[in-house]
């Protein structure tokens, strides 16, 4: 199982960040549909899906790292 993170989508490409610091560049026709930047993807035996879970805790640490830098 590998785990990508969904950089950037740039026309028909979406640009991967994968665990180790490596990009990939994959055609977004091959990835769930709806996909966004930020978003954790799984690869596992020949398929893709979104890992919900691990984007919304993301979403959450980064949001909090975010606060803790800003607070007054």
């Amino acid at each position: 199982m590998k785990r990508f993170i969904v950089d950037r989508i740039e026309n028909d490409k979406a640009v991967l960040e994968c665990e180790n610091g490596e990009f990939v560049n994959l055609s977004i026709k091959e990835l769930p549909k709806n996909i966004k930047e930020g978003d954790v993807l799984v690869f596992e035996e020949g398929s893709c899906f979104l890992d919900e879970n691990e984007t919304k805790s993301r979403e959450h640490k980064i949001k909090n790292m975010m606060n803790s830098l800003f607070e007054d």
